[in-house]
């Protein structure tokens, strides 16, 4: 369990190290490629602490095997039992080595187990070649080295081949072959020679088969974990890109449960924010994506129709995909926002517009200039009928018109990267107030609403206080125009449950026509015979630059609103 969990932490680490990476490929001086030798270093260290537990859980039972070796020994001997085998011939010698044995293997199992890591290589050297000398002088004391309790010695050789390996295991293997040699030259009760090295020559060959044993084994695992961890290390991108991506998906079973989506479906599709498998969802149950999934399955070639959950919500663009995998047959959903696809188009379109007007400005100026200050001339003599003085007033106004349109233009094409920080809203809207009342007529109401909490958004705040006085400009307009009093209304606040920070500009006019709703942001539409009709889609252009959003809506009172949607500095994907 305690692998488990360092598994998901090390993978938590690695979607952490992937998100911040791809967000870092934005910047300048920023090596992509140290992120990912950071993921593998970390993915390195973790098969290795891996191996490690694996070698320690070894380690422990055979730690728990030479205690209960020793004290069955000491327990033997005690007891007198089995007298005609432990201990014939050096039975205090016997004694003492057993009684020297079982304490070494306890105090070695307590510490292993109060340390709970594995030791040196060093160190279980050591402990594998005290326990060859014990087990040699236990057999030579009990009878020769040939007998049963000869083959301790061999468990010990064998096993010490799977935690010491290379030339210390040798030496091991070595030693002990040395050791039953001498001591079968030595022992003057049994002397065969020739068990005695068939017994060492099959030591040496088992210590050299377990270790060959150990590193195959040790090589597959290490090579199964790193599969495994691949895997699931891919399996965390995935996620995290399609939790990332533009375009809604959701996946469908047969009978229209909806198993998984991902946030943009959900920002799309009115869900849950969060999947919840405790409460089922079905496709059923949205009547309009329903129909566009049965009209699919009866006619696949033909393509479905844009969709519109709610008033005033976007239209959304759906296209299906089977999925089959033997007896499990599914439906890929993507829903796509086509305001995304119109404005890639509009900038394009405007990308053509301001080169084109970069390079005919000047000349587009100079004849729009004189016509402009011909007609004031015009307009100041004293010989001019008044209905002609109007029509001079029409020659002026639609030349400041042209050459506002001609401003606007060449602003779009030259306009700067944001340059985002990241500060208090309610402190700087406050700033904004004071330097807002100053250009506006002493009978101009602006009134802010805000909590007393700190609401931190990153944007570019010299493009947001011109975004800002734009929809003011217009808000103050349109409640004169109503009212008689040009008020405006500003309401900063944290929607929670969709983690953002909301600014809505609230006018109190008669509002837009919800004929012209899907049409307010697009270029150099107005419905006024004064404006140019780039105010708005100037407005959300520079809030997209910032990261924010631009939408028009009602408000719970059901006044005509504007509302910028900042997202939060640490929202989480």
């Amino acid at each position: 369990m305690q692998a488990l969990r360092c598994r998901r932490c090390v993978l938590s680490f690695h979607a952490t190290a992937v998100q911040s990476g791809s967000l870092c490929l934005t910047h300048k001086n920023v090596d992509p490629y140290g992120t990912i030798a950071l993921i593998m270093q970390t993915q390195t260290d973790f098969l290795a602490q891996d191996a490690s537990r694996d070698n320690y859980n070894l380690l422990r039972i055979y730690a728990w095997y030479r205690a209960l070796l020793a004290g069955s020994l000491l327990c033997l001997f005690a007891l007198g039992m089995n007298s005609n085998v432990l201990g014939t011939t050096h039975p205090v010698v016997y004694g003492y080595t057993v009684v020297f044995y079982t304490g070494l293997n306890l105090l070695t199992l307590v510490n292993l187990l109060w340390k709970r890591t594995d030791p040196p290589a060093r160190q279980l050297f050591v402990v594998c070649l005290t326990d060859v000398i014990a087990l040699t002088l236990i057999a030579h004391c009990s009878g020769g080295i040939t007998g049963s309790v000869g083959m301790l010695i061999f468990i010990t050789v064998a096993v010490s081949g799977i935690f010491v390996r290379g030339v210390p295991a040798t030496l091991l293997a070595g030693l002990a072959c040395v050791a039953i040699i001498v001591e079968n030259i030595t022992d003057n009760t049994d002397k065969n020679p020739l068990a005695a090295v068939l017994l060492s020559v099959l030591i040496f060959v088992t210590s050299q088969l377990f270790q060959y044993l150990t590193r195959r084994i040790l090589k597959s695992q290490k090579n199964a974990e790193e599969q495994t961890m691949q895997a699931e290390l891919m399996q965390q991108l995935n996620q995290l890109i399609v939790q990332r991506m533009s375009t809604g998906i959701v996946v469908v079973d047969n009978e229209t449960h909806v198993l998984l989506y991902n946030a943009a479906a959900a920002r799309l599709l009115n869900l849950p924010l969060a999947y919840d498998a405790r409460t089922p969802l079905f496709f059923s149950q949205m009547p309009l994506l329903h129909a566009r999934l049965q009209s699919w399955q009866a006619n696949p070639y033909q393509r479905t129709a844009f969709v519109q959950l709610d008033e005033g919500s976007p239209e959304i663009q759906l296209d299906f995909a089977s999925l089959e995998y033997k007896a499990i047959k599914l439906v890929l959903v993507y829903a796509e926002d086509t305001r995304f696809l119109a404005q890639r188009a509009q900038q394009l379109k405007l990308a053509s517009l301001g080169q084109l007007t970069a390079n005919i400005a000047h000349e587009v100026r100079n004849p729009l200039g004189a016509i402009s200050h011909a007609a004031q001339l015009l307009n100041e003599s004293p010989q001019l009928f008044t209905t002609d003085k109007r029509l001079a007033n029409i020659i002026q106004n639609h030349s400041m018109r042209v050459n506002g349109i001609v401003e606007n233009v060449l602003q779009l094409s030259r306009r700067q990267a944001a340059q985002l920080e990241l500060r208090d809203l309610g402190v700087w809207l406050v700033q904004f107030a004071q330097r807002y009342r100053q250009n506006q007529v002493p009978s101009f109401e602006l009134e802010l609403r805000m909590p007393e909490d700190a609401l931190p958004v990153t944007v570019d705040f010299s493009q947001m206080e011109q975004v800002l006085s734009n929809l003011c400009d217009n808000a103050a307009r349109h409640s004169k125009q109503k009212t008689g009093c040009a008020k405006v209304t500003l309401y900063a606040y944290y929607h929670s449950t969709l983690n953002i920070v909301c600014l809505d500009v609230v006018d109190y006019g008669d509002g837009i026509a919800d004929k012209y709703r899907a049409r307010i942001f697009e270029p150099f539409f107005t419905t006024e015979s004064q404006g140019t009709g780039l105010g708005l889609y100037i407005a959300r252009e520079l809030c997209q630059a910032s990261q924010a959003s631009l939408d028009y809506k009602r408000d719970v009172d059901g006044r005509s609103c504007f509302q910028i949607s900042f997202q939060t500095p640490h929202k989480e994907a």
